[in-house]
């Protein structure tokens, strides 16, 4: 009787863990993806593939742009072909956080980071998470030597 009630329990505890996991996979709001890279050109342009959520397909797009940018400028490239892993662009730590109104206007309203960054192609399908929120998967083209002499100009960086 009591191996019965443990051989249940053991059961449902299993059967609540494969449940659990199974949702997880279909939702995409709580994993990160990460950015790779494709392939370096000789001007220092990156190609890479990333992904972004939002509420639209536009919206989708410009996260994911956002996030290759982000990901150039601060995080540097670790996925992908390792001929082209890049460090970042901005070692400083916190520059970021240091300098928020100005990538506050860089990637706002304004839109100053379309400048350095432009759509190959659309690589999956939109993919509608639990939280009605698309994610796409694109290839984008990173003018990364550009970027680094915008910062420089823009005294963000020190040359």
């Amino acid at each position: 009787m009591i191996l019965n009630k443990i051989l249940i329990c053991s059961l449902s505890i299993g059967l609540l863990s494969l449940l659990s996991c199974n949702s997880s996979k279909s939702s995409t709001g709580n994993y990160t993806f990460k950015t790779e890279c494709i392939r370096t050109e000789f001007d220092g342009t990156l190609s890479l593939i990333t992904r972004g959520s939002g509420n639209t397909k536009s919206e989708a797009i410009e996260n994911a742009k956002r996030k290759a940018l982000i990901d150039v400028l601060f995080h540097g490239i670790n996925e992908g072909k390792p001929e082209c892993y890049s460090t970042p662009i901005i070692l400083e730590i916190n520059a970021r956080k240091k300098n928020e109104a100005y990538f506050d206007r860089f990637f706002g309203n304004k839109n100053e980071y379309k400048n350095f960054i432009s759509v190959k192609k659309e690589l999956k399908p939109l993919i509608k998470s639990v939280d009605k929120n698309m994610t796409i998967e694109i290839e984008v083209r990173v003018l990364r030597t550009e970027l680094k002499q915008k910062m420089i100009s823009d005294r963000i960086l020190k040359n």
